[in-house]
């Protein structure tokens, strides 16, 4: 490593503020702090900011949903996931919001920098429009027929079925997600970003260091698809920071998010002796590095670069981006029990457990990482407790009852220390390199050399000898080195067991020069009696980890940029249960439907008036057998227009489907209308 302090502003992609943060999401974060925390250990300055992306309409509508005003929501939100941060042990310098003055003055300046320099153009655009809500619908808030595959309940911009991509002008059938009422269209002016102007400037910044070689070729085909503009506004009613000089325009969410970085670091100036010019001055001689998803590359790898270039600020030194979390090779999912939140983790499992099996499947490529959860029980147990833990375990107590806690004069074997702490040079490469699993191989295999010389010189039975005090003060004292090497690498994966360690051996191993101080051993040094450092993970506390994932409360939380999870669309809250109107109706009618597979059109009285119903019972019924049964009828869904009518509402069936669908008989005790609680 270079001996010269460098001066590193990190930060992370900025948590949405509509919900809790996942165990996908503390990926990120945990990829980050190790190596924030790497880079302290060496000496370096490394300031990490962060904050909550606190605009935009999913956080308007949810707090909506809940009866809060977007402020009451995302101050809750805020202290949920610094609490959380905290608990994963993640050493942010400042945790922030979007939803700040400072991030208010970052925004104008650089949109009022951009216009001045011509870079901003309006344009009239169409857009859906909810006539019911009052609101234009962003593409995620918009269902309906895929147009390519025709599958049903596709988001407006892409197809989960096929894959497709598309304009949500192109959905069959859409409908609003926020009302159930179809949307119109309409005109209205929006503000565009011209980002072509900086494509010569964006080729030659994305093909150099600045991002990982994937990304690069990812980047290729975008450019040679063309560099679109931006919309960087949004009409009202919307959450976030109004366009200077507009009444009724606001900045996109996506626009002030990553300024977002800026506004952090400048409430950390308010708060310090840094200035805000060091690290975002167009000349800064420091480094400024983004840990970002996979899924958000071109905001961060392209409008990012491109805004701070056309305001006069300086580009990214780095984009470093990640995969996405699966938990036992698949999505993560509520039904299975694997959609975990990071407070359900922390209710049953230590974090560290989590920080370590993460930085040993890391590496510098943009790679989906699995978290398979029987693996991680027994690498945690096998690499943490069995081999690390175990060296001090074992041979710390004997230092402390026969040598009075303290270290002998000399040191065993000199070149095997030597060794170790030679590994060092390879195992900081790796760790700069982002290359984390590669540094945990290596320290394992280190601890496996200490533990097979523990095994050899067998402590536990030259105890036994009194003439053997010497062999057996030197064998564990080195023991003792040996694993202080180790816990100094380690550090930035665990630094709560490394603060132990610090007190038990009286040194530190996470402090700021640490590693470099490795190559003086400890030689008649005091140590501390031996305290338990680590227990094994029970494959109990998984399993009620998982169980209480399955069954906490749901949580109503809207789309959200940057979310990748899959969380099945089978879940919803009591809350939302409750709005839902089921009642009684009988078939007056039933007839087939033309064109239709599995489609019969039903008349139904539902009591105080009658409606027709699309049901897909056709192949269990024949029309003329329906007339007179009885079924329950969801009677406040919004009705949706088909190919074939419109549906004013939808029938509830049981059954396993094709003949084996049932519907209520005839009965004297239910009347048309009649509610069902």
């Amino acid at each position: 490593m270079s001996p010269t302090k460098r001066r590193i502003l990190v930060t992370s992609a900025l948590p949405y503020a509509n919900g809790p943060i996942h165990i996908g999401h503390m990926l990120e974060y945990i990829q980050t702090d190790i190596w924030v925390r790497f880079q302290r250990l060496q000496g370096h300055e490394c300031i990490y900011v962060c904050a909550d992306d606190a605009h935009g309409t999913p956080i308007m509508l949810k707090a909506e949903a809940d009866g809060v005003t977007p402020e009451e929501l995302i101050a809750r939100i805020a202290v949920e996931h610094r609490s959380d941060f905290d608990e994963f042990h993640i050493s942010l310098d400042n945790f922030y919001t979007t939803h700040s003055e400072e991030n208010r003055e970052c925004a104008e300046n650089i949109y009022n920098r951009l216009n001045a320099g011509n870079h901003i153009v309006r344009r009239v655009i169409k857009q859906a429009y909810d006539p019911v809500k009052a609101m234009f619908l962003p593409d995620r808030y918009i269902r309906g027929e895929c147009p390519v595959c025709g599958t049903a309940d596709q988001y407006g911009d892409s197809c989960e079925n096929c894959g497709s991509t598309y304009s949500a002008t192109d959905l069959k059938n859409p409908v609003s997600a926020v009302s159930g009422a179809t949307p119109v269209e309409r005109e209205s002016e929006h503000f565009f970003f011209r980002l072509g102007d900086f494509e010569e400037m964006l080729r030659i910044w994305t093909q150099g260091d600045h991002v990982q070689s994937q990304v690069r070729n990812k980047l290729k085909e975008w450019f040679d698809a063309g560099l679109r503009d931006w919309d960087i506004s949004r009409d009202a009613p919307y959450f976030g920071f109004r366009i200077p000089g507009e009444k009724d325009k606001y900045f996109y969410v996506w626009l002030d998010a990553p300024i977002g970085y800026q506004a952090s670091f400048s409430n950390l100036c308010s708060k310090s002796e840094l200035d805000f010019d060091d690290f975002w001055g167009r000349d800064s001689p420091n480094e400024l590095v983004h840990f970002i998803g996979k899924d958000i590359l071109y905001f961060h790898a392209l409008f990012w670069p491109a805004m701070l270039d056309g305001a006069g600020f300086r580009k990214p030194s780095a984009v470093y981006a990640h995969g996405f979390l699966t938990v036992n090779g698949q999505k993560m999912s509520k039904s299975r029990g694997t959609f975990i939140t990071a407070r359900t983790y922390l209710d049953h499992l230590n974090p560290e457990y989590l920080r370590y099996y993460f930085a040993g499947k890391l590496n510098s490529q943009v790679e989906d990482l699995d978290l398979n959860l029987e693996d991680f029980l027994a690498r945690v147990n096998s690499d943490l407790v069995g081999k690390v833990v175990n060296i001090a375990s074992r041979t710390a107590g004997f230092i402390k009852k026969r040598f009075e806690g303290r270290l002998s004069d000399d040191v065993f074997d000199p070149e095997m220390y030597d060794r170790f702490v030679a590994a060092g040079e390879r195992i900081a490469d790796h760790y700069e390199r982002r290359e984390f699993s590669r540094a945990m191989r290596e320290i394992m295999a280190l601890a496996d050399q200490a533990n097979q010389f523990i095994a050899r010189h067998k402590p536990w039975e030259i105890a036994r000898d009194p003439d053997q005090g010497a062999y057996l003060h030197d064998t564990c004292s080195l023991a003792i080195n040996l694993f202080r090497v180790l816990m100094t690498y380690l550090s930035p994966v665990l630094p709560v067991t490394a603060g132990r360690v610090e007190s038990l051996l009286n040194c530190p191993v996470s402090a700021p020069g640490a590693w470099t101080k490795l190559a003086s051993p400890l030689v008649g040094h005091p140590i501390e009696p031996y305290q338990h450092l680590m227990k094994r993970v029970e494959s109990k506390s998984i399993q009620n980890m998982i169980e209480s994932s399955m069954n906490e409360p749901e949580v109503n939380t809207p789309p959200a940029p940057n979310d990748s999870v899959d969380e099945d669309g089978k879940h919803i809250g009591i809350d939302e249960f409750a709005k839902v109107d089921l009642r009684i109706a009988r078939i007056l009618d039933a007839a087939h439907v033309e064109g239709a597979d599995k489609l019969l059109k039903l008349s139904l009285d539902v009591g105080d008036h009658q409606r027709t119903v699309f049901a897909g019972i056709k192949g269990a019924y024949e029309p003329q057998d329906l007339t007179g049964k009885m079924v329950v009828v969801v009677a406040n869904l919004a009705p949706r227009k088909m190919r074939f009518g419109v549906s004013e509402g939808m029938v509830l069936a049981a059954g396993g489907g094709g003949r084996d669908i049932w519907l209520l008989s005839p009965d004297e005790g239910a009347s048309p209308g009649m509610k069902v609680t």
